[in-house]
């Protein structure tokens, strides 16, 4: 017999960035979720946001979603999508999707504690290792600051790393892509982010002018609904397209991937509802023959990467681990060595969030 969910509880707590992403992205939100079934089993989740939107998040879970799922199974494939088409009117992605990933989170967390394995053994392990890449949030940093962090990426043997463009002086971007791949030489991958920031005729100029630096990536270079002016980009430029981070649906990937508009997708595993949206998107990469990047969430990204078809490359942010953090009750769930990224193979996900807030309890 099926267990079924007997209690759902939430905490917001807001952990402040030692590097900030910016004069408004101090710090991150993070909902702790945790789900026990009816036979004692419990599961730890979470939601995450920076800054903005973590208290909707919460509210989601505590007046909706709890409502919803209380006396159904405790099985994350089973909910997930009836929860959706229950939630769907508050709209499709967006707080929706990420308030549903705090619960599927913990179901899968649960499901894999029972077994008392990892979470990458419980969903079919295929590696014990994948590639990192060094990423930060740093346009609003001086180009000494900048030259310093593609250093430390060297020094830490990483051998790709990514940072943002997007300045309102073109000139600024083409100095600072020049610099960093100065630093890192020719034999890394040097990516780019412009995070929604250009318009077609922006996005078409500024990549005359970087391409030459040997791209590997364009990400987000465009709005993340202009679906038609990504269509056009892909057409013009060689230099190939990444996009998903703001993508909620395994129908707008499909959509993105069907047009030719993005070579890269980037689900982030809370943004599009959990683990069991995101094996979906996983596995429509796979078939569709475009790459997958997980966009940030090291913690959880790189042990689903273990378990995907594909081998993948994570994304791992300067200081931006849950470890780094200091919200983890426990030892953390990856470690990132000269490069790599492996799982420290706790049970379950591994990112149970402490009980004291880090710098706030949020009501």
């Amino acid at each position: 017999m099926t267990a079924v969910i007997r209690r759902l509880e939430t905490r917001l707590l807001r952990a402040p960035l030692s590097r900030p992403w910016g004069v408004d992205r101090t710090s991150l939100d993070l909902i702790a979720v945790e789900v026990e079934d009816d036979e004692g089993a419990v599961g730890h989740g979470l939601s995450w946001t920076p800054t903005i939107g973590g208290s909707a998040v919460q509210a989601m879970l505590e007046r909706d979603i709890r409502d919803a799922v209380l006396g159904g199974p405790a099985d994350a494939r089973a909910v997930w999508q009836p929860l959706w088409e229950h939630l769907h009117e508050a709209g499709g992605g967006g707080v929706t999707t990420m308030a549903m990933a705090g619960l599927d989170l913990a179901l899968w967390d649960l499901a894999a504690r029972r077994s008392g394995v990892a979470i990458a053994d419980h969903l079919g392990r295929r590696r014990d290792r994948v590639r990192a890449y060094g990423s930060g949030i740093n346009r609003h940093y001086p180009l000494d600051e900048l030259v310093a962090q593609a250093e430390r990426w060297v020094a830490a043997g990483f051998d790709a790393v990514k940072v943002k463009v997007g300045r309102p002086d073109l000139a600024d971007d083409v100095a600072r892509v020049r610099a960093v791949r100065e630093v890192i030489g020719s034999d890394r991958d040097l990516m780019i982010d412009a995070n929604q920031l250009w318009s077609l005729d922006q996005a078409l100029r500024a990549m005359e002018a970087l391409a030459p630096f040997g791209l590997r990536w364009i990400e987000e270079p465009l709005r993340a609904d202009d679906l038609s002016s990504h269509i056009r980009l892909a057409a013009t430029i060689d230099v190939p397209i990444a996009a998903g981070e703001n993508l909620y649906t395994g129908y707008r990937f499909a959509e993105f991937i069907d047009a030719g508009a993005a070579q890269i997708v980037q689900p982030n595993v809370v943004r599009v509802g959990g683990i069991t949206p995101f094996l979906e998107i996983a596995g429509l990469a796979a078939d569709r023959g475009v790459e997958l990047a997980p966009h940030l969430l090291v913690d959880l990204s790189a042990q689903l990467a273990m378990a995907v078809e594909a081998e993948i490359a994570v994304e791992a942010a300067e200081d931006a681990a849950f470890a780094e953090l200091g919200v983890l009750a426990d030892d953390a769930p990856v470690a990132v060595e000269a490069g790599w990224a492996r799982d420290t193979r706790q049970p379950g996900l591994g990112v149970r969030l402490r009980d004291a807030p880090i710098a706030a309890t949020l009501a």
